[in-house]
């Protein structure tokens, strides 16, 4: 260091988190007034973080309305809770807050998310199995595949068309590459572009009722619709009312 250019020996992580302003001698120090920028823009963001999660920890509950007396379906998905949510973002926000207040100033926040479990447990009563022949004989379309688009349908609220990159055929056993289908946002489990699903379409029906949302789920609906699949003989439609 020549002379005329002695650093500032202050904290400047300590002055970023109580907003005090910096002496002259420290804004004559480049090295310290970097790391002092950088240290301001890490709990601004912190502070935005916590912030957000404040925001919707505060929000009332939605209310929940009684639902309309429904025929069983087949292995039928409940929503996952937002509560259970919410509770993953705070304790992972706070912890990686309170680990980085205690780091050396000038350290940044290392940013980072998991990904979010896609299965939940099955909400089917004990004899879905059972109907599992039934079921597939009365379907007019069982596939599995990538969603690759979700719009909101026109003039019908809750509604929404997917389309659907299809990599495997259960009913019929081929078909085309790309397939699109209505969503009903009240009846079907959440998902997003990029989610691996599993759908079953009734005959004469636009929207699945049938639904398996990621890697887990739809290895439990694969085993019972290989072995449909490969029944010999078929099973005829009998009326199956089960979606």
């Amino acid at each position: 260091m020549t002379a005329g250019h002695e650093t500032y020996d202050g904290d400047a992580l300590m002055a970023a988190i109580t907003g005090e302003g910096l002496p002259p001698k420290a804004r004559e120090d480049a090295a310290f007034l970097a790391e002092h920028r950088s240290a301001v823009a890490d709990v601004a963001l912190l502070r935005e973080q916590l912030g957000i999660i404040a925001a919707a920890l505060q929000e009332p509950p939605p209310v929940a309305e009684p639902a309309p007396v429904r025929t069983p379906r087949p292995r039928r998905r409940p929503f996952t809770l937002a509560v259970r949510t919410v509770g993953v973002a705070v304790a992972a926000v706070l912890a990686s807050g309170l680990g980085w207040l205690v780091v050396q100033a000038g350290s940044g926040i290392g940013a980072g998310s998991a990904d979010s479990g896609a299965g939940s447990k099955s909400a089917a009563d004990s004899n879905a199995s059972q109907a599992a022949p039934g079921y597939l004989a009365c379907a007019r379309l069982v596939v599995e595949g990538t969603i690759t688009a979700i719009e909101p349908l026109p003039g019908e609220p809750g509604r929404e068309r997917v389309t659907l990159r299809v990599t495997r055929y259960y009913k019929p056993d081929r078909g085309k590459d790309v397939l699109t289908f209505v969503r009903d946002e009240e009846t079907a489990p959440p998902v997003r572009k990029g989610d691996h699903i599993l759908i079953g379409i009734q005959r004469r029906a636009t929207a699945p009722d049938l639904w398996a949302v990621g890697n887990r789920e739809i290895a439990d609906e694969r085993a019972w619709l290989t072995g449909a699949v490969t029944e010999s003989p078929a099973p005829a439609c009998d009326g199956y009312t089960g979606g």
